[in-house]
């Protein structure tokens, strides 16, 4: 019988959260413990989570010698340091998406020019290719927490293309809400962007994987991004809303866009539609629709009808959990039997300890993460000069 894979949690955020439970329900884990910067909330954290040690610093997790992996859930800012600490150490990764981002505190507006958005891209990109050569260097694996790419509604559809094996023509994908739970998430010191990061990341990951997927099938190697065109708003600092009350949609977003959209272009000529918003009302809204020569495919994430509940008062159903980003639950609601499974992270979590114990590629790594790195600032370049950027020269 194998030996459980031992994996240490850094964070304690909203992250955390599912990835913690999600360990409980994986074949061949151990969640060795939880770090986090602030020991009391890691205490609590733990135990809420019937997690039996807390580590005192991110050094002691790194020298443990029962520690085989880490789970990163902290603010995108930290990623980049940590994983590169964690291959030194020989640690095995999964990291929450993004990978990294541009981050210091010199940016300004996202709409200024302080720090010009093609320079961020360089910035980016030389760190994605510095964390994924160590990885690789260190001979650990690396599991890039896009948890879409794990969703069933994805999975699912990735074998129906495989068993028609058509032409993946043209991809529309979103994800919108009424604003992040995060405060980072505010501002570009932290989390390298807006809507388009945040968000966007989600169904553009997605999109990646399944044009990989198909290029395999076809030629041995994945369909890359060629090109990209964007556009971005801020629509909470529109004069109508900013006068309204009450406010439904969460403000303060300090120098980022609260939505965005950007239009793919393949090396092989099929196109991909990517929306993502802070600006959604009704809760969390999640699709993605594969246009293919032989199927068409819709995969919804969100407002699943497998439960449905009503009640003329919200707070009947007292502290009990709903749905993701629903801002009330007075009237009809949706609420998730299994959330987790339906966005993938029981899956995502299960492919990453089993890839460690089977000594394998996972399903989600390095590929979507540089990808997605590549998209989103190629994104950014492309709203702040008005023109199309040219992807291809990265690869």
């Amino acid at each position: 019988m194998k030996k459980p894979v031992s994996v240490a949690l850094i964070g304690t955020g909203f992250a955390a959260n599912f990835h913690s439970s999600c360990y409980a329900r994986a074949q061949g884990a151990r969640l060795a413990g939880v770090y986090g910067r602030d020991p009391r909330r890691a205490a609590d954290f733990a135990q809420r989570h019937r997690i039996d040690h807390v580590f005192k610093s991110l050094e002691e997790v790194l020298t443990s010698k029962e520690v085989d992996a880490i789970d990163i859930c902290v603010p995108n800012h930290l990623h980049p340091e940590l994983c590169i600490k964690a291959a030194q150490a020989g640690k095995h990764i999964l990291c929450e998406k993004p990978l990294t981002g541009y981050f210091s505190p010199d940016t300004s507006a996202m709409i200024g020019k302080t720090v010009p958005k093609k320079v961020m891209l360089e910035k980016v990109m030389q760190q994605t290719a510095e964390v994924l050569d160590v990885t690789e260097r260190a001979g650990v694996k690396f599991c890039y927490a896009e948890n879409w790419v794990y969703a069933p509604p994805i999975q699912k559809a990735n074998r129906l293309l495989a068993a028609t094996n058509p032409a993946i023509l043209r991809i529309v994908g979103g994800e919108s809400h009424s604003g992040s739970h995060s405060e980072a998430a505010k501002q570009w010191a932290f989390s390298g962007g807006g809507s388009i990061m945040m968000k966007g990341c989600h169904p553009l990951g997605a999109t990646l994987y399944l044009k990989g997927e198909e290029g395999r099938r076809r030629g041995g190697k994945p369909i890359r991004p060629a090109t990209v065109v964007a556009e971005a708003a801020r629509l909470t600092q529109v004069e109508a809303f900013v006068r309204e009350e009450p406010k439904w949609i969460k403000t303060g977003w300090k120098d980022v866009e609260d939505w965005g959209a950007m239009l793919i272009t393949f090396e092989d000529g099929t196109v991909a539609e990517i929306s993502a918003g802070d600006t959604t009302l009704g809760g969390v809204r999640n699709f993605l629709e594969v246009y293919s020569s032989r199927a068409r495919l819709h995969c919804n994430m969100s407002l699943n009808d497998s439960l449905l509940a009503y009640t003329p008062e919200g707070s009947v159903f007292g502290d009990e959990y709903i749905v993701e980003k629903t801002e009330t639950k007075a009237g009809w609601s949706f609420p998730f039997p299994d959330e987790e499974w339906m966005n993938g992270y029981p899956q995502e979590i299960q492919d990453f300890v089993s890839a460690i114990a089977d000594n394998r590629a996972p399903v989600c790594g390095g590929e979507v993460a540089r990808g997605s790195a590549l998209v989103i600032y190629g994104a950014y370049v492309a709203i702040e000069e008005g023109r199309r950027v040219d992807l291809r020269p990265w690869w």
